[in-house]
């Protein structure tokens, strides 16, 4: 996969805000995606149809109630200054912490990184707030993030 530097990724200052800093060993592992790269994971991984989350279609997996499990809210804990994510998330997702994770805004802006520095940045992630969906890398456990500060957890259709 091809990827941009943090520097040329349009929203790199997700990552550089002065009340989120991160260090830059995790820095080096948040890794946007080239557009055309972004472009085959989410029509492989999220949608054939649709380039972004508010344009599912019945035939999407993100769309289909089955898919999604629990929902729970996630903008209190973005809010708090306890850097966690919210407990539903975690006792969830049973991922080791170097498994590579895809956070998909839509289909042009997808980002690599891990789940462990996922977990401990998740704040930073969520400036954009209208549906992005996380899955792993060969996972099904999947979470959608929503702009009403809610997010759901379920598994991914196979």
């Amino acid at each position: 996969m091809e990827y941009l530097p943090l520097e040329q990724y349009r929203y790199s200052w997700f990552f550089k805000h002065k009340d989120l800093l991160i260090e830059e060993a995790s820095l080096a592992l948040i890794k946007p995606l080239a557009e055309q790269d972004a472009n085959q994971l989410w029509h492989r991984l999220i949608s054939e149809n649709v380039n972004h989350p508010e344009l599912f279609v019945k035939h999407d997996w993100p769309i289909k109630h089955s898919t999604w499990q629990k929902t729970g809210e996630w903008q209190s804990a973005w809010d708090a200054v306890d850097a966690q994510l919210p407990k539903l998330i975690q006792n969830h997702i049973d991922w080791e912490q170097n498994s590579i994770v895809y956070f998909c805004y839509h289909a042009d802006n997808i980002i690599e990184t891990t789940w462990g520095v996922f977990c401990s940045h998740w704040k930073n992630f969520l400036f954009l707030d209208n549906g992005p969906i996380l899955i792993g890398k060969r996972r099904n456990e999947v979470i959608q993030f929503n702009d009403n500060g809610q997010f759901s957890i379920g598994t991914k259709a196979v």
